[in-house]
């Protein structure tokens, strides 16, 4: 099996399509073969981290039975081809689930027989987090998000950092990117802001459900803010 991670920004004037495309296009994925899971994600203000959303950016987050369905997607379909013409840009990461715990809609779709993987030290690593918020714990989770989520975007090592989300407010998503596993374990084990974020959550109770991933990254391509997020991190396709 496979995960792929897109993120596509849009082009000026198609902001409507894509909001349409959050309720109509999962009938069409759920038909694609050999799509095992998939979630179309919207994404907020500040690099997706804030309250007010982004109508110019939008993720599709993937498990595929095989590499080829994937590739067969990408290149053929006529949705995504839909995708792509409305796109300013678009970036895609195929990931290799190392460790994945808890549930996203009562499964965990990363559980699968590569999380036996062990990545290399210095590969890059892509972490999810995901959750659903508490309704009446909204309030305290968004105080602590905005600065969680500051100190994230700018730690070292962080390639990429973007929020993603089901539902406004209430269902999100955290897609990081990371030189090294490293470079992550300094960030989640020593940065105070990160630490008191992850008391608070379980002090509190703040989620109904929740999901942690660990993956390595296969490949990237594409573009997220004008930029290759690991250009110069991945060997060339062979």
């Amino acid at each position: 099996m496979h995960t792929t991670l897109t993120v596509f920004t849009l082009k000026p004037g198609h902001r409507r399509w894509g909001l349409a495309q959050m309720g109509t296009s999962p009938p069409t994925l759920k038909k694609v073969p050999g799509l095992k899971f998939f979630k179309l994600l919207g994404s907020g203000a500040a690099n997706g981290f804030g309250v007010w959303p982004n109508f110019d950016r939008y993720g599709f987050m993937a498990v595929w039975q095989d590499v080829a369905s994937a590739a067969a997607f990408f290149s053929r379909h006529p949705l995504w081809a839909a995708y792509q013409q409305r796109s300013a840009e678009q970036w895609t990461v195929r990931l290799a689930p190392i460790k994945a715990q808890g549930l996203w809609d009562g499964q965990n779709p990363f559980e699968y027989s590569s999380n036996a993987l062990s990545a290399p030290a210095d590969t890059p690593i892509a972490v999810l987090t995901r959750a659903s918020i508490r309704w009446r714990k909204t309030p305290r989770f968004w105080k602590f998000v905005e600065p969680t989520s500051a100190a994230l975007a700018h730690a070292v090592g962080v390639r990429a950092a973007i929020g993603l989300g089901e539902l406004p407010l209430v269902r999100q998503a955290t897609f990081s990117v990371w030189e090294s596993a490293k470079a992550m374990r300094e960030y989640a084990y020593k940065d105070a802001t990160h630490r008191e974020a992850i008391k608070l959550t379980r002090r509190e109770n703040w989620y109904a459900e929740e999901l942690f991933a660990r993956f390595q990254v296969l490949s990237s391509e594409g573009t997220l803010d004008g930029r290759e997020p690991l250009a110069g991190l991945l060997a060339a396709p062979g």
